[in-house]
């Protein structure tokens, strides 16, 4: 199906958001970027805010209703964790179902009309938009990095040095089963001996 490559994606995005979740603590949840800066979103507000904002685009544009509350009734890491990823998979069914003329017709995305395949593409950009944010907040609370795309500094460093992807988890089911039992993640090597970035001396 022509489409396929977009129920794909969203698959992979599942794990990629709840693997950034696994990297947080539970003390995290009220950190913000700038303690003292109520814009910027906690932790905890970006974990409500990617339920409630998918929950929404999938009931209000692409017509798929889970019949599941958004939030969890105790707002935990792990809640959250059981949560997204109880909701998402049962989104991702519905949409292995549709055919390509689903996928295709225009529906309303907000005040204009757009296809099923161009609003579900935007949404995944929306959420790996957040998924940007938070994985800066970690840098900000000096935590670690697994991979969420390729190679991170902790996983080894940069691609053109050969840094391998290393995920915290092999898949979601492991990802909740060890969270719950204390959060036992793939190992990371750290950055080697050569520059985890491009211009390492840039700041001077």
């Amino acid at each position: 199906m022509v489409y396929e490559f977009l129920i794909d994606t969203y698959e992979t995005e599942r794990m990629k958001v709840l693997g950034v979740w696994s990297m947080f603590s539970d003390e995290d949840l009220v950190r913000r970027p700038h303690a003292e800066d109520v814009r910027g979103r906690s932790v905890v507000e970006q974990m409500v805010h990617q339920c409630v904002s998918e929950n929404l685009w999938f009931c209000n544009m692409l017509s798929i209703d889970v019949g599941a509350p958004p939030l969890p009734e105790e707002e935990t890491r792990l809640e959250f964790i059981k949560r997204y990823a109880e909701d998402s998979a049962l989104r991702l069914e519905h949409l292995k179902q549709k055919d390509a003329g689903w996928w295709e017709e225009e529906v309303a995305f907000f005040d204009v009309g757009r296809s099923r395949a161009w609003i579900m593409a935007r949404r995944m950009l929306h959420t790996s938009h957040h998924r940007g944010q938070q994985t800066a907040i970690l840098r900000m609370l000096g935590r670690s990095l697994h991979s969420t795309y390729g190679p991170t500094a902790d996983t080894g460093g940069l691609m053109q040095n050969k840094a391998p992807t290393i995920y915290p988890y092999q898949d979601i089911d492991e990802l909740i089963e060890k969270e719950a039992a204390g959060a036992t993640k793939i190992p990371l090597p750290g950055p080697g001996t050569k520059s985890a970035t491009e211009r390492p001396d840039s700041s001077t």
